[in-house]
C-alpha cells in the first residue's frame, strides 16, 4: 500500500470511528424494543418491564417489551440474533436457559456468537419447597427421606431443561438421591400440584413461592443465593449446605444482536444501569428478592461461554438432548 493510500485508509477508519460513536451519543432516536422468551407475568417478564419503564424515562423514547415466547426461549432468543445490531432490538434473558436451550435442542441461535453482550440486570433467588406433608425439615432430611422413599423422590420443573430442573437434579445426584422429574408447562401448574403435594419437591423462584411460604402451605429447606434471604432469615444457602459447586447460573442479563459497535454497546449499558438505579425499579426487585446486579460486557460475554460449555456437558450426565 502506497503511502497516500495508507493516508485515506487511515483517514477513512478515522471517520468511521467518529461517526459510530457519534451513533452511539445520539441513541436512541426512536422506539427501542426488548425481547422476552417467556410469558407474560414471570420474574423475566415482569423484571423487564420495570427496567423498560425506567429506561424510557431516562431516553425520553418508548421502550416496549415484546414476549416472544416458544422454543423455551428460543424463538426471543433467534430474532434477537438475526436482528440489525443497531441497538434498537434487545433481548432479556436468563444466562442458564439461554444455554440449555441450545444445549438440549436443535436451537435456531448461537447462545455465544450470536450476540453482543451488555450486562447483568439481576440475580434470581431460587428456593428449594416442599409441601407441608413432607416430613422433612432440612435438606440432609430430605435427602435421607428421599432415599428411603419408595420410586425416589417426585421433583416438579417448570420445564425440561430449565435452570430449576437443571439445579434440583445436579444436587440430588450429588447428593445420590433417586428421583422421577415431572416436567410441567410453567410455573403455575407446577406451583398448584406442589401446594397439593402431588410432587415432593420443586426449586421455584422467590417471587412465585414467597406467599406460599408465609402463608404455611410450602415449607422452605434451602435457598440458591449468596447470602440468606431477611425474610427467610433460618433458610440456609446452598453453600453453606455443602452444594455450591452445583448451582447453575443465576443471573439475567441484556444483550444485543452480534456485531454491535463497542460504543453502543456501552451506551446502551449506561442507560440501564441508570435505570437500575431507578427507585421502583430498586424496591420492586428487592421486594421480590431479586437483587440487582450489573457487570461490563466482557465480565458478561465470559460467563456466558462458560455457562454455554456448562450446559453443554450436563445435557449429557442428565441424557436429555432432544432429537
Amino acid at each position: 500500500m502506497t503511502p497516500k493510500l495508507t493516508r485515506r485508509f487511515v483517514l477513512a477508519s478515522a471517520l468511521a470511528v467518529l461517526s459510530t460513536a457519534a451513533q452511539a451519543q445520539d441513541y436512541p432516536t426512536k422506539p427501542i424494543t426488548i425481547m422476552v422468551g417467556l410469558a407474560a407475568g414471570g420474574i423475566t417478564d415482569t423484571t423487564a418491564r420495570l427496567y423498560a419503564e425506567a429506561a424510557a424515562k431516562i431516553t425520553g423514547q418508548r421502550v416496549t417489551v415484546e414476549n416472544r415466547t416458544g422454543a423455551g426461549g428460543g424463538v426471543a432468543a433467534a430474532a434477537v440474533q438475526n436482528s440489525a445490531p443497531d441497538g434498537y432490538t434487545l433481548l432479556v434473558f436468563s444466562g442458564s436457559q439461554h444455554a440449555t436451550v441450545p444445549a438440549v435442542s436443535n436451537a435456531t441461535y448461537e447462545p455465544v456468537k450470536g450476540f453482543s453482550p451488555i450486562t447483568y440486570l439481576f440475580n434470581s433467588v431460587v428456593v428449594l419447597t416442599v409441601p407441608q406433608s413432607v416430613p422433612a425439615k432440612t435438606l440432609a432430611e430430605f435427602h435421607e427421606w428421599g432415599r428411603k422413599k419408595p420410586g425416589g423422590l417426585t421433583f416438579g420443573t417448570p420445564g425440561l431443561g430449565s435452570p430449576s430442573h437443571l439445579l434440583g437434579a445436579k444436587i440430588l445426584l450429588a447428593a445420590k438421591v433417586p428421583f422421577e422429574t415431572a416436567h410441567y408447562r410453567g410455573g403455575s401448574p407446577m406451583m398448584a400440584d406442589l401446594v397439593t403435594g402431588r410432587v415432593d419437591f420443586s426449586w421455584p423462584t422467590l417471587s412465585t413461592s414467597r406467599t406460599l411460604i408465609a402463608d404455611g402451605k410450602l415449607r422452605a429447606l434451602a435457598l440458591d443465593a449468596d447470602q440468606r434471604w431477611d425474610r427467610l432469615p433460618d433458610v440456609p444457602t446452598l453453600d453453606e449446605l455443602g452444594f455450591g459447586k452445583e448451582k447453575v447460573a443465576s443471573w439475567f442479563a441484556l444483550a444485543g444482536p452480534a456485531g454491535m459497535p463497542p460504543a453502543l454497546v456501552n451506551r446502551v449499558r449506561d442507560i440501564f444501569i441508570q435505570a437500575s438505579k431507578d427507585p421502583v425499579v430498586q424496591k420492586r426487585l428487592e421486594e421480590n428478592g431479586t437483587p440487582i446486579v450489573s457487570s461490563t460486557p466482557e465480565q458478561m460475554g465470559r460467563a456466558m461461554a462458560q455457562e454455554w460449555e456448562t450446559m453443554q456437558a450436563l445435557a449429557t450426565t442428565l441424557n436429555i438432548r432432544q432429537k
